[in-house]
């Protein structure tokens, strides 16, 4: 009987190590639904943003609030809604931790300015200072 015999190019055929390429795959698909939670935690407020010729990009912190304020005057803070008193008391806690908080003001562009003053009064009671507000730039000419 004749002896059937495999070619070396045969018996060293390159193998593929799923384990590590299911690990890869795993941690990239991680990496990518966390930084799709973050980023649409805030954009689901319904809101239009006013508007600015000088916009600047400013530099934020990785724990920043942002406080959005619906047109109607709602307080909305990681997707929980609050009164101006709530929203208040919130801060000052959040001060007492993090006395440097950086805080993000996110007014739709028909809010009342009563609303905004509302919550930069909240900031003030809470010794919060790093203020900042969130438009869009203007790229009409």
């Amino acid at each position: 009987m004749p002896k059937f015999d495999f070619s070396e190019y045969h018996k060293q055929r390159p193998m593929i190590q799923l384990a590590p390429l299911v690990d890869i795959a795993f941690w990239a698909l991680m990496f990518f639904m966390i930084i799709a939670v973050f980023n649409q935690m805030e954009v689901q407020v319904n809101m239009t943003l006013p508007k600015s010729k000088t916009a600047v990009q400013s530099a934020q912190s990785a724990g920043k609030i942002v406080i959005n304020i619906t047109r109607d005057g709602q307080f909305i803070v990681n997707q929980k809604r609050y009164t101006s008193t709530g929203l208040a008391i919130m801060l000052r806690e959040v001060s007492k931790l993090f006395p440097n908080q950086q805080v993000i003001i996110r007014a739709d562009e028909l809010t009342y300015h009563k609303y905004v003053i509302q919550a930069l009064d909240a900031c003030g009671l809470s010794n919060l200072s790093d203020v900042s507000f969130s438009t869009l730039r203007d790229e009409s000419k």
